[in-house]
């Protein structure tokens, strides 16, 4: 019914990681690319090669719509969350093997479950801790008397997409708690077995739903059948390659759309500052997610923003309450600091990542900014993602290090359905042939 019971415990702090888990390079043999700081600003600030807003003219409203729901970038950004959580500043002065990330690389959903009912009491309900609190209508999180939210990850309360899908995946626990619960499982035995099969489906969504959308099912089948060729870490050694968290899985910015619609028929308003987060989420502001992923017996919803190395507006100038107090006006520009943040973790440059993995490089015409001794891997697998996906998907260097790292990092947790029970098959219902994360979504309504 759900998934087995295993001797590694996902809600016992005993099996968690002691101290913050590494980072390292997936690989290590290439040289960092080392591009001028101040040429890194100017292509990423206002008016840059990053900066849509000029694009914008000669292109309709929806010109730069991809073939997917504008959502999945969002669940990717709430991946980002689950597994890395790397707090050091964006400037120079950082040593790349002195950074720690204050998340276990799992897909372990730690960034709802935090320490569970004992170890953080204040996101279960007192009345039945077994489930989730939600906010006094379900519609939001907890807040306390201050509007701050009660959440496993405050990254997930910046903006309103995060907030909708944590508080979906909350109420699915509910969901599933009030399942196992009619399906007559002790009450002591409710909660660890609710976790582990929220756990496990998300994982299943992860692997089975998620990537073939972003890297192509036939790559995935190749690295679930093959491994990995770059990274493969053994059982319990997982770390986060700088390439995947600097660069590559950084793809969703480029997907972010200029507007969106909350509901049915609603205004479109860009992500920032209309949607920005931390707050309580008033009933008029709610976001149907009907709106943003497609789901069996709704209308299809808003798609992506085509990947094309251009960032929306919103994102070119970020809010104070995202970036906190910067000392340099391009630091609001989330492009800007992909750049920089590539360049202070000493990334290789694009071309010499698909030279080692054998695929042809892009040409200059198709990187179009002229850089002097090679292009920065982030804005290179955005536009590898352009010319080699449609602007749909990632190209073979962004897709090979996604669908690497994160394969690896399930296969290499030895709590997950990878590990223990490799050919499990999700058991919640679903609409379709296959379970999806829709189905999660309509299992918390």
């Amino acid at each position: 019914m759900a998934a087995r019971d295993h001797c590694l415990s996902l809600v016992r702090a005993v099996d968690r990681p002691t101290g913050a888990a590494r980072y390292g390079r997936m690989f290590p043999g290439l040289h960092p690319l080392g591009t001028d700081p101040q040429l890194l600003t100017r292509a990423g600030e206002s008016g840059g090669v990053c900066d849509a807003a000029a694009f914008l003219d000669r292109i309709g409203p929806d010109g730069d719509d991809a073939a997917e729901a504008a959502g999945w970038p969002f669940f990717g950004q709430l991946i980002a969350h689950d597994i890395t959580a790397d707090r050091s500043p964006i400037g120079a002065g950082v040593d790349p093997e002195a950074l720690r990330n204050a998340r276990a690389p799992k897909l372990n959903l730690e960034m709802l479950y935090s320490d569970g009912p004992i170890g953080s009491p204040f996101l279960f309900d007192l009345h039945d801790p077994a489930k989730f609190l939600l906010g006094p209508d379900g519609g939001d999180v907890p807040r306390n008397q201050q509007g701050v939210a009660l959440i496993g990850d405050p990254r997930n309360d910046s903006h309103l997409f995060a907030l909708a899908l944590h508080v979906a995946l909350l109420r699915a626990h509910n969901g599933i708690v009030g399942w196992l619960r009619g399906a007559g499982v002790p009450e002591t035995d409710v909660f660890d077995k609710a976790r582990i099969t929220l756990t496990w489906h998300y994982q299943w969504i992860v692997v089975h739903d998620f990537l073939p959308r972003l890297v192509g099912a036939e790559l995935v089948e190749q690295v679930l059948a093959e491994g990995g060729r770059w990274f493969a870490p053994q059982a319990g050694q997982s770390y986060i390659p700088l390439e995947f968290a600097d660069a590559a899985f950084r793809y969703g910015h480029g997907q972010i759309r200029h507007t969106y619609r909350l509901v049915a028929g609603g205004p479109g308003r860009p992500l920032f500052p209309d949607l920005v987060g931390f707050g309580p989420v008033p009933g008029d502001r709610r976001l149907d997610l009907t709106q943003v992923f497609d789901v069996p017996g709704r209308p299809p919803a808003q798609r992506a923003k085509r990947i094309d190395g251009r960032l929306a507006a919103s994102l070119i100038g970020l809010p104070e309450q995202v970036t906190g107090v910067v000392d340099t006006a391009a630091y609001r520009s989330l492009a800007v600091r992909d750049l920089l943040r590539g360049g202070t973790t000493g990334l290789p440059g694009g071309e010499a990542v698909a030279e080692l993995l054998g695929v042809a490089p892009l040409t200059a015409d198709e990187v179009e900014q002229p850089w002097p001794d090679g292009t920065p891997l982030w804005f290179y697998i955005l536009k590898e993602a352009e010319h080699r996906g449609g602007g749909d998907r990632l190209g073979p260097v962004g897709g090979r290090i996604v669908a690497e790292v994160l394969l690896g990092l399930v296969r290499a947790d030895p709590a997950s359905y990878l590990s223990l029970e490799p050919d499990w098959q999700p058991v919640l219902p679903a609409a379709g042939s296959g379970f999806g994360f829709a189905d999660l979504l309509i299992l918390g309504t």
